[in-house]
């Protein structure tokens, strides 16, 4: 089936992954509001949509509170139409460094934009979603769920990645029949901004093994680029499977 004409949610569509997704969903003919907190990245993502024939709304918004979700979702559907398509791709690596220096209030940081966010999203736009019998929900999840022990130092991040890809698959489930599919996108090694500020604050943050595994990564041309990995995900939401943990490095 085509995406032509489809209204698609893209959050941290500022720049990376979410600019990617954003350009490239707009390509198949989907209007995309386009979600993250700074204006000038939103607007630079609107600017290459719009160059490209497309149509894309900007939206600032805090994801770190998921206040915000209402006035996100009543914008986009005022001025684009009800989202069919829903892609939390927004997240955070933060915090990094040993678990033992790690607050409440930092976790809290990080469920709230990792894993409260994307479901309060879902929640939100699931009526009218399920209403229809069509819908596509993508939580951008990350390979650290599959090992989390390759990341220390990064103990908020995996456990926040592990909890939103159980929430994928158990909401898939509750859904099944209704026409609308959940699954998780893991989206590889990308030359993102999330990556470069790894390599130049993670050392002393992380153990000396995992800050060097992502330096010789990005110096030996290892990582993947945000159009590759985007493409990936775009060329499965046509398809109806659902509660399924979907991988780059998965053939096709």
């Amino acid at each position: 089936m085509s995406l032509y004409g489809k209204v698609a949610l893209v959050t941290g569509a500022g720049r990376g992954i979410g600019r990617a997704l954003a350009t490239g969903l707009a390509e198949s003919g989907v209007r995309v509001g386009c979600v993250a907190r700074s204006q000038d990245e939103l607007s630079h993502t609107v600017q290459l949509v719009a160059s490209r024939g497309g149509s894309a709304l900007a939206v600032n918004a805090d994801l770190g509170d998921p206040r915000t979700v209402p006035d996100i979702v009543h914008r986009v559907t005022a001025e684009l139409g009800s989202p069919d398509i829903l892609i939390n791709n927004a997240a955070t690596v933060e915090p990094l460094g040993h678990s033992t220096d790690m607050t409440p209030d930092t976790w809290n940081a990080a469920f709230r934009l990792n894993v409260i966010t994307p479901a309060a999203l879902s929640a939100a736009l699931l009526p009218r979603m399920t209403a229809a019998g069509w819908g596509r929900i993508v939580n951008v999840s990350s390979g650290i769920v599959a090992r989390p022990e390759t990341m220390i130092g990064g103990n908020a991040y995996a456990a926040t990645k592990a909890a939103l890809e159980a929430h994928t698959l158990n909401l898939a489930t509750e859904l099944t029949g209704t026409g609308v599919t959940v699954n998780v996108y893991r989206p590889g090694s990308v030359d993102t901004a999330m990556q470069a500020l790894i390599r130049r604050t993670g050392g002393g943050r992380l153990d000396a093994a995992t800050y060097t595994r992502f330096v010789r990564s990005h110096e030996e041309g290892k990582l993947i680029s945000a159009e590759d990995s985007a493409l990936s995900l775009i060329t499965r939401l046509t398809d109806d499977a659902t509660g399924q943990v979907w991988d780059i490095h998965d053939s096709r």
